[in-house]
Order: structure tokens, then C-alpha cells, then sequence
């Protein structure tokens, strides 16, 4: 198993990817030729998608359909995306505006 990182070349993405397709056909009690011909391709192009080789997106959505697996796509690019730095900016003035005076720190000598 490998993680996916930014500095992964595209080529052993491709590989990975491919590797984890074969991998879930095979969970799922599937041959190539079942797959295949259930994705509506041929098993050539099944093959080359398995071997890492480069595929269109068009092709990973039939065999993503064919393994009802469409939630891994919608995963890929979300419809609602929030970048860590824009949702702690968010955060950031949310607590800022429920801040009052009986939030600050008290430090033992005030006065009652």
C-alpha cells in the first residue's frame, strides 16, 4: 500500500490507482471480463487501467458506476470546498465576535 502524496509522480499514482482497482474487483468476486463488460469497455482498456496506465476520467467513472462506488468520485472534487486557511479564518472571526468583556483573564486582584 502506498499513500499518495504531492511529490507522487504521476506515473505511480496511475500504478497505485490501478493496483487499488484490482485489488477491490477481486473483494468483490469480479474477473476483468465481468467488470468490463459490466463498465460497458473492453477488457484491453480494463487491463490498461489496472497495469497504470494512463486512462481517461471518462472510463474511471464506468468502472466506478459498475462498482457503485460514485461517492469516491464526488470525493475527488467536492461541491462544497473550504481550504484549512479559510476555515480558520472563519473560526477565527466567529470567536472574535463572541468575545466580551467578561472574557478576559481575570488575574486575582479585581475588585468584586
Amino acid at each position: 500500500m502506498m499513500d499518495i502524496t504531492a511529490l507522487t509522480p504521476d506515473r505511480d499514482i496511475l500504478q497505485e490507482l490501478g493496483r487499488r482497482l484490482k485489488q477491490i474487483r477481486k473483494q468483490r468476486g469480479l474477473n476483468q471480463e465481468q467488470l468490463a463488460e459490466k463498465a460497458g469497455m473492453g477488457v484491453a482498456t480494463l487491463r490498461r487501467i489496472e497495469d497504470g496506465s494512463d486512462s481517461q476520467l471518462g472510463s474511471w467513472i464506468k468502472l466506478m458506476k459498475a462498482l457503485q462506488m460514485l461517492n469516491a468520485i464526488d470525493g475527488l472534487l467536492p461541491e462544497n470546498f473550504t481550504s484549512p486557511m479559510a476555515e480558520a479564518a472563519r473560526l477565527g472571526k466567529a470567536i472574535r465576535k463572541t468575545k466580551t468583556a467578561d472574557d478576559a483573564p481575570l488575574w486575582g486582584d479585581e475588585q468584586p
